[in-house]
């Protein structure tokens, strides 16, 4: 028997958020596993970063999505963060489906955090029981948090207040891994005694590619086969991972002496680095690469590029960057867009994320380690870095071996799948025996 899943995402295609393609990937592969999902987003129209229009192919065909009513920013910006701004709209949408007993679930995927709530307004109103899903921890604090009376501040102290409210009576909760919710649970540990708890990486599915392909569009970064190696970074950094990024431009610094020939022909390209989505201006990374001198190696486009322009970047290079984060649990999505762009992989990751696993199994390149209180010396990133670039140690073929399949956006799905098919058998069980 087929269920409904209402999939609540703030952003969705033509949104080009990272955040908006968790919902995008489970919606293609959720009817393989017994369960339709209907999408229930805020209204494009009113998202404040541009959209990418060729993100629509890549959505399932005939996948139902409710675009929900969104306050405006324009022409008075009140509140930016989209799950204020489609919180009501939202909630009528759902509202709606559940009156109507067209869903048997919803799973809010989270960033905006804010959003959150609904789910358990649902529950509360109509008893359809709800979900929420970790793509980033909920409290986290940013720069500024600790400032008192700031944004950041707000922010925390409202996310403070809201989190155990809305997974109270959550039936399940999900994250992208264990890491992701590991600070809830241990605010909240009543949770975990009701909740199904579940973890699902991102994924990666192979079916993004093929159409991009068949775009034929130019690079417009570099040049391809102009005789240099060009390396791409694409995606934003986390405050935590600005550390591993100065340990990788201090290895160039140090290639730039050793290597001096593979140095002047390396170039490293960082895409959506900026301090905003939509900045042109607001570089991080090169003046991190002036003040280690190896700016000539190195070039930003600090604002974000859309997903299809990214995935055809990423397929046209000579390599693929990967940087992550002093944080044990950070497993970056954008590994497996690597992997799966069937382009060699460069990666300084910290040792215990499950990514190294992934790219050292599948032969898809070189991961490097580090921890929280011990970064690589320039040097040893350097060595590696040359040794990488005279042999990627690649393998097009184990990369596209079965075992990859475990790290799939389909694989991911499934485990989806069944996490909602035991939150549902649980709050069938609970309900008999609250009736009983």
């Amino acid at each position: 028997m087929t269920r409904r899943v209402a999939l609540v995402s703030g952003h969705f295609p033509p949104s080009n958020l990272v955040g908006a393609q968790r919902a995008r990937l489970w919606s293609r592969y959720l009817p393989e596993f017994g369960w339709e999902p209907i999408v229930v987003t805020g209204d494009p129209e009113r998202y404040e970063e541009r959209p990418d229009p060729d993100l629509e192919r890549l959505v399932a065909p005939g996948l139902r999505v409710i675009h929900a009513a969104t306050l405006p920013t324009r022409p008075v910006r009140l509140v930016g963060d989209i799950g204020v701004r489609a919180f009501w709209g939202c909630y009528r949408a759902l509202a709606a489906l559940a009156a109507a007993r067209e869903i048997d679930f919803v799973l809010v995927t989270i960033p905006s955090n804010f959003l959150a709530p609904v789910g358990r307004l649902i529950y509360r109103r109509y008893g359809v029981p709800y979900g929420i899903d970790y793509q980033d921890p909920w409290l986290n604090p940013g720069p500024g948090a600790d400032k008192v009376l700031s944004r950041a501040w707000g922010a925390h102290r409202l996310g403070a207040l809201l989190e155990p409210w809305a997974v109270r009576e959550a039936a399940l909760i999900t994250g992208m891994a264990p890491g992701y919710v590991a600070g809830m649970l241990e605010r909240n540990p009543a949770v975990a005694d009701k909740a199904v708890l579940a973890y699902m990486p991102m994924g990666s599915a192979p079916e993004d590619f093929a159409p991009v392909r068949g775009l034929h569009r130019a690079p417009f970064l570099f040049e391809p086969g102009d005789g240099c190696f060009h390396m791409i970074y694409a995606g934003a950094l986390l405050p935590a991972g600005f550390v591993v990024l100065d340990a990788f431009l201090a290895g160039l610094s140090v290639l730039r002496e050793t290597a001096p020939e593979m140095a002047a022909r390396l170039r490293v390209h960082f895409v959506g680095t900026g301090t905003s989505p939509d900045d042109q201006l607001g570089h991080q990374v090169l003046p991190r690469a002036r003040r280690a001198g190896v700016e000539k190696m190195v070039s930003e486009h600090p604002h974000r590029i859309g997903y299809v322009d990214t995935l055809n970047h990423l397929m046209q290079s000579d390599a693929v960057l990967v940087l992550g984060s002093t944080e044990a649990h950070y497993t970056p999505s954008k590994v497996f867009q690597a992997m799966m762009s069937r382009r060699p992989v460069f990666a300084m990751l910290h040792e215990e994320s499950t990514a190294v696993s992934m790219i050292r199994s599948a032969h898809a390149g070189w991961a490097t380690t580090l921890t929280a209180e011990a970064l690589p010396a320039p040097a040893q990133v350097a060595a590696e870095l040359a040794a990488f670039i005279r042999n990627p140690a690649f393998d097009a073929g184990a990369v596209d071996r079965p075992e990859f399949a475990t790290y799939s956006a389909r694989e991911s799905t499934r485990a989806l799948a069944e996490a909602l098919d035991l939150a549902c058998e649980r709050h069938r069980a609970r309900a008999a025996a609250a009736a009983a």
